[in-house]
C-alpha cells in the first residue's frame, strides 16, 4: 500500500501493535513463575505395601421359611441380610463364602475376594427354594467343606438360625467334632425372639405365605454345644441390635493380622518453573529488541 503523506498511516494496526501489548504480560508471567519456583514445589507420592495374615469365613445362613417370622422390622432374613452385607464390607482382607441351608444345603458363593459378588449373593437370597425344615448339620458341614483345604492359619464359620435340627444326614454335634478336627472356629447365632409373633403357616401356589400368630422358641443348648465344642462362641438374637452388636464382636474376636511399610518419595519441581520462566524471559528479549523494537524519530 502506498500512501502520500504520513497522517493517512493513522489508525491502521499491524499485528505487531498486537504483539507489542503482550510484553508486558510476559514479563509478569515471568515474574509469576520465579516466585513459584522460590516457593520449591515438590511432588509426594508414596508406596504402601500391605502384608495381611488373611482369614478364611464361610457365612452358613438359614433360609427356611421361618425366617420371614416378623419378630424384627421387616422380618428376621431381611435384618440377617443387611447385618451380613455390612460385615462383610468391613472385611477388606479376608475370603468370604456363603452356604444357605433349609430341608437342604448347598453353596451359594464360595470363597472368594470379591466383596461385591458375595454382598450380592446375600441380598438376593429367598426363603423357599430349598425343602422345609432346618438342617443344621447339613449347612455346617457345607460349610466345612469349603474350609477344610484351606492353607489360612484361620478358619471361621458363622452360623445363623432360628429353628432347631429337624432333618439331614449330619447331625449337628457330628458336623461340630469334624469342625474341631479341622481347627475351624464355629460361631453360632441363633436369631428370633420368645412369644407369639406373626410366623408363615404354609406357602400359597403363587409362592407366597399365609401367616400366622405362633409362639415361637427353640432349644438354645444345641447351637451352645456346637460352638463351645469348635472354641468358638454362642450368641442369642433377639432384635436388630442385638445382631449388629454380634456381628461387631465376631470381628474383633476374628481380627486379621495387617502389617504395613509406607515408602515416601518426592520429586523436586522449582527446576521446571525456573526453565519456563528463563525461555519467556528471552523470547520476551529477542522480541523487544527484534521485530516489536520501538524507533523513535
Amino acid at each position: 500500500m502506498q500512501v502520500s503523506r504520513q497522517t493517512a498511516m493513522k489508525g491502521v494496526k499491524t499485528w505487531v501493535v498486537y504483539a507489542r501489548s503482550w510484553l508486558q504480560g510476559v514479563r509478569w508471567a515471568v515474574l509469576v513463575l520465579i516466585i513459584v519456583a522460590m516457593a520449591r514445589p515438590q511432588s509426594a507420592w508414596h508406596e504402601e505395601k500391605v502384608e495381611a495374615e488373611a482369614i478364611d469365613i464361610m457365612l452358613a445362613m438359614d433360609v427356611s421359611p421361618s425366617m420371614l417370622t416378623q419378630d424384627f422390622e421387616p422380618d428376621r432374613m431381611t435384618v440377617s441380610q443387611t447385618m451380613a452385607i455390612d460385615f462383610i464390607s468391613r472385611r477388606p482382607y479376608d475370603r468370604l463364602g456363603l452356604v444357605v441351608f433349609s430341608g437342604g444345603a448347598f453353596t451359594q458363593c464360595p470363597l472368594t475376594d470379591d466383596r461385591r459378588i458375595i454382598q450380592a449373593f446375600i441380598k438376593n437370597l429367598q426363603v423357599g427354594r430349598l425343602k422345609d425344615g432346618t438342617a443344621i448339620g447339613m449347612g455346617l458341614a457345607t460349610a466345612l467343606n469349603h474350609l477344610k483345604d484351606s492353607e489360612s492359619q484361620s478358619k471361621v464359620v458363622i452360623l445363623m438360625t432360628d429353628g432347631e435340627d429337624n432333618v439331614g444326614s449330619i447331625h449337628p454335634l457330628e458336623a461340630a467334632a469334624i469342625a474341631k478336627a479341622l481347627n475351624i472356629k464355629v460361631y453360632t447365632v441363633g436369631i428370633g425372639s420368645d412369644g407369639v409373633v406373626q410366623s408363615p403357616a404354609y406357602q400359597r401356589p403363587d409362592g407366597s405365605f399365609v401367616f400366622v400368630a405362633r409362639n415361637m422358641s427353640f432349644d438354645t443348648k444345641l447351637l451352645s454345644d456346637v460352638a463351645e465344642i469348635t472354641g468358638g462362641r454362642f450368641y442369642r438374637a433377639r432384635t436388630a441390635d442385638d445382631l449388629a452388636g454380634i456381628y461387631e464382636e465376631i470381628e474383633q474376636l476374628e481380627k486379621t493380622k495387617v502389617s504395613t511399610t509406607v515408602i515416601i518419595r518426592t520429586s523436586e519441581l522449582f527446576f521446571w518453573f525456573l526453565t519456563i520462566a528463563l525461555c519467556l524471559l528471552i523470547l520476551e528479549m529477542l522480541l523487544r529488541w527484534g521485530p516489536l523494537r520501538v524507533i523513535t524519530v
